[in-house]
């Protein structure tokens, strides 16, 4: 009798697992669960609809059609309630136990809402599902103000739909700067004035008291800690995710911030492996836990867990260089590894977790040491030395000494010992 294997997420973790599953085991049966209403699409692609520059056929990957064709029995709009593993069952809202023999969960996230009064008001918007970017391209539509929340790379895509649009925002940031801890505030800086270009203007150490409202509940604008009343149509709110492991609760299966995976995606639990940005695995690269979302990273793990459910584990080991890049100004930004790690070794420009050089108004450069091994960095405008990086990166060799070496303007592996 064939393996039977669910999978919970349709994202691009599960979505890969599902094809490479089928491609590996032609007999199996698969079923896919996702409390989505649509399949799998390119979640990326949804900030290029929201500004309005795509339409929505680009953004879909996978029509039903996709999965019919491959005999895989897709579930949308289904959530589930409860696992028991011993039984080895999945059981589901409309009260199904889906029966496996391997399961993989790779249900993301949902994004953290802010603690404050009226955060849930009509035109307050999140960006994380197709959905969300519907939401916001309606009201984006119809708006001359806007309020932004998140000093990450989620409050960044709400930038980039405003700056497209010609609408006035505000970006509220807790910290000195935009993403601070991966860019020193002379990298931010260079981000905040492609923010003012775009018509967003960066507010720097604040943070949200409460969301105004009118008489039909309609978000009116935000009142910031030092009581500044700014006017916004719609905000959009980027501070992180909450992962969706509720289900996992009363279960054997370790869960940490995220579901505990060693290197080949597997759980601390028989035949119940884990994907994409709910994981926390282990970094065979950083020979550390780690944890990140980037959409590389997710289909790579997508795949690694598939061929260790049907072939075994220990067939595929994950090793991968995630990486982050914005287009949203007229120079690029790019964060490869993992900037946010770093040693209190050696500084300059007073960057306690590593060194930076600004090669001109719109060129800069950081890396981040680990141990004396590369372990990442953020690039903007010149691009080109990514591919050096990452390979040094992938290396793990003790080079913090020749950092001055990575920041001349063109990287010579050869001169690296």
């Amino acid at each position: 009798m064939a393996d039977s294997y669910v999978i919970l997420g349709d994202g691009v973790a599960g979505s890969s697992a599902a094809g490479t599953i089928r491609e590996e085991a032609p007999e199996a049966e698969i079923t896919v669960v996702t409390d989505e209403g649509e399949p799998f699409y390119n979640r990326i692609l949804t900030k290029e609809f929201a500004k309005g520059k795509l339409p929505e056929a680009p953004v879909s990957i996978h029509e039903e059609g996709w999965y019919e064709d491959r005999d895989i029995d897709l579930r949308l709009n289904t959530f589930v309630t409860d696992l028991d593993t011993d039984a080895q069952e999945v059981h589901t809202h409309g009260g199904d136990a889906l029966s496996y023999d391997k399961l993989l969960v790779a249900t993301g996230g949902t994004p953290l809402q802010l603690p404050v009064a009226n955060a849930d008001a009509d035109g307050i918007h999140h960006f994380w599902t197709f959905q969300d970017a519907r939401g916001i391209a309606e009201d984006a539509d119809e708006s001359d103000s806007a309020v932004i929340i998140g000093a990450g790379l989620l409050g960044i895509d709400f930038v980039g739909v405003c700056g497209v649009r010609g609408i006035d925002a505000k970006l509220i940031m807790r910290g000195k700067g935009w993403w601070r801890y991966a860019c020193t505030e002379t990298g931010s800086e260079i981000i905040h004035e492609g923010m003012r270009e775009l018509g967003v203007e960066p507010i720097t150490e604040s943070g949200v008291e409460r969301f105004e409202v009118d008489d039909g509940g309609h978000v009116t604008g935000a009142v910031d800690v030092d009581g500044n009343f700014h006017d916004a149509d719609w905000v959009g709110v980027g501070i992180g995710l909450n992962f969706n492991t509720e289900f996992l609760q009363g279960t054997p299966v370790e869960t940490d911030g995220g579901v505990i995976v060693d290197e080949h995606m597997r759980t601390n639990v028989e035949n119940v492996y884990a994907a994409g940005d709910i994981t926390r695995y282990y970094d065979v690269i950083l020979e550390d836990r780690n944890q990140n979302g980037s959409w590389g990273s997710a289909k790579e793990q997508g795949n690694t867990a598939a061929l260790n459910m049907v072939n075994g584990h220990g067939a595929d080991t994950f090793e991968y260089v995630p990486s982050y890049s914005i287009t949203h100004f007229d120079f690029p930004f790019l964060s490869l590894g993992h900037p946010t790690r770093g040693s209190d070794g050696p500084v300059t420009q007073g960057d306690p977790h590593g060194y930076e050089r600004k090669y001109g108004d719109r060129e800069w450069r950081r890396i981040a040491f680990e141990d004396g091994r590369l372990v990442g960095a953020a690039l903007i405008g010149d691009l080109s030395p990514q591919t050096k990086l990452k390979q040094l990166i992938r290396e793990g060799r003790e080079i913090e000494d020749q950092a001055e070496k990575l920041l001349e303007r063109d990287i010579d592996l050869d001169n690296i010992e």
